[in-house]
């Protein structure tokens, strides 16, 4: 499955944002997707995942209550919106998705498909 995430951008502290990642190439709802982001320096972490079915959904505690998954398996879409942004949310986000997914120490593991990262930046 081929993956491109969009959405991205620059946006002051406390304000939203909505990213994108559009499928293709295989069936869509067949997969769990996930959204992880990797800061300047830091290792890359989970933000959030999703059942294929949408029904599931996993979030890291860093983005609860802020930040939300969704998907949409007619248009072979899943979103991440995001609102109250703070600065620690500047990453760059990437889109992934697995057939075969599970969670090993509170983390997801299992995503073999990934899409190319859209810049997320938030400043004061």
């Amino acid at each position: 499955v081929q993956l491109q995430a969009s959405g991205g951008g620059m946006v002051q502290a406390g304000g939203s944002l909505r990213l994108s990642c559009a499928a293709s190439g295989r069936t869509f709802s067949n997969y769990a997707m996930a959204w992880f982001r990797q800061a300047p320096g830091k290792e890359r972490e989970f933000v959030a995942t999703i059942s294929w079915s949408g029904g599931s959904t996993y979030y890291h505690d860093s983005v609860k209550g802020r930040i939300t998954i969704s998907r949409d398996n007619a248009k072979n879409t899943v979103y991440l919106q995001m609102n109250s942004l703070k600065l620690e949310d500047t990453a760059v986000y990437y889109c992934a998705a697995g057939r075969t997914t599970y969670y090993r120490n509170g983390r997801p593991v299992g995503y073999d498909y990934w899409g190319q990262g859209t810049q997320v930046t938030v400043s004061s």
